[in-house]
């Protein structure tokens, strides 16, 4: 019997690294599923006093601290390196320098332990998220996956392959302009739970703002209007000396950006005959959207699921649990692989 099929008959530890933005992640993961450890160092207060992400910071961060994020998830899951299966790591798409850091590491240890490298691709770990916590989630479904750097629109096959994008955005994703309003609000960094908190207190009826594409007849999205409105809306009322709260502002903002989402994604699921959809990415842990998914999703009688907070945001639990689908797939990479910025999922 090969080494790899004792492996899978007796449970199998996949060591994940995820540094594809600011942020420094290890985990264990068993079987796919069994989250041993989930380790997760967040550069936030790095960054925040330049209101976004600056990719050399974030390189060098991960540098320092990735052999401590590796040490304590394996501490944490009570397991030795002689322990694990395999190496998995993102290497696409991503902020390529930070990339670099997480995939060097990942080939380091593979060669020293002599142990299968397996390459993953980000967005599919988030696709992937949502299957490590909800056993009754059934195949093929719907995935709106949307974050800081995606917004995507998916139809996820069974077997983990051969995905179908309907639709993307055709400029900043959801994401991104949650942060630039914050930031041009003055509000702080990351912008999206600071402008969902914001929301609840305020008034969402108080400014009409552009949904745009909401009836393109196509399952595109466009954030960057949106953001613009704001601004434009502040500069106006500032001038007339008729400025809303800030959380009406957030509120009238939140509930544009969260109309459109959840808008398209029904549609989609109707016209294409799905009952199951999924929400994940970082703006999944967004609590309208979350609401006004689930309440969409139940009048078509689609059943909706998504990770909790910590699996929304980027971890490397997720990249562990598809490396384990990859892995039963066959998947192995050579100690040539490399890093990408840009990446389709197919």
């Amino acid at each position: 019997m090969t080494k790899e099929k004792e492996v899978l008959s007796e449970g199998m530890k996949i060591l994940g690294i995820d540094t594809s933005c600011d942020d420094t992640s290890v985990a264990i993961v068993e079987d796919g599923r069994s989250i041993q450890s989930n380790i997760i160092s967040s550069q936030i207060e790095l960054h925040k006093k330049y209101g976004g992400i600056v990719p050399e910071l974030a390189s060098r961060q991960h540098v320092e601290l990735i052999n401590y994020i590796i040490e304590e998830a394996l501490q944490k899951a009570d397991v030795n390196l002689t322990d694990l299966s395999a190496i998995a790591v993102t290497n696409r798409p991503g902020l390529i320098g930070a990339l670099l850091v997480g995939v060097s590491a990942a080939k380091s240890l593979a060669y020293c332990c002599q142990l299968p490298l397996l390459g993953i691709n980000h967005i599919e770990g988030h696709i992937y998220a949502p299957f490590m916590e909800h056993d009754q989630l059934t195949f093929p479904h719907l995935c709106l996956t949307v974050s800081g750097g995606h917004t995507l629109l998916v139809e996820v096959p069974e077997g983990w392959e051969n995905y179908h994008v309907l639709g993307s955005t055709q400029d900043d994703a959801a994401g991104e302009a949650y942060d630039k309003v914050a930031k041009y609000l003055g509000l702080g960094f990351p912008g999206g739970k600071i402008i969902d908190d914001l929301a609840k207190m305020g008034d969402e009826t108080a400014i009409t703002f552009p949904r745009p594409m909401l009836n393109s007849g196509n399952y595109q999205f466009s954030y960057s209007g949106i953001k613009t409105s704001v601004r434009n809306f502040v500069e106006k009322a500032t001038k007339n000396q008729e400025l809303p709260s800030v959380e009406d502002i957030a509120a009238s903002f939140q509930a544009a950006a969260v109309e459109v989402l959840v808008a398209k994604t029904i549609r989609a699921t109707r016209e294409k005959g799905y009952r199951t959809i999924t929400l994940t990415g970082g703006v999944a842990a967004n609590s309208l959207l979350r609401k006004e998914m689930e309440i969409a999703g139940e009048e078509i009688g689609a059943k909706v699921f998504y990770p909790s907070i910590r699996l929304c945001t980027d971890n490397a639990a997720m990249i562990a649990g598809l490396a384990y689908q990859k892995y039963c797939q066959g998947q192995r990479d050579d100690f040539d692989l490399n890093a990408s910025a840009n990446s389709e999922i197919v």
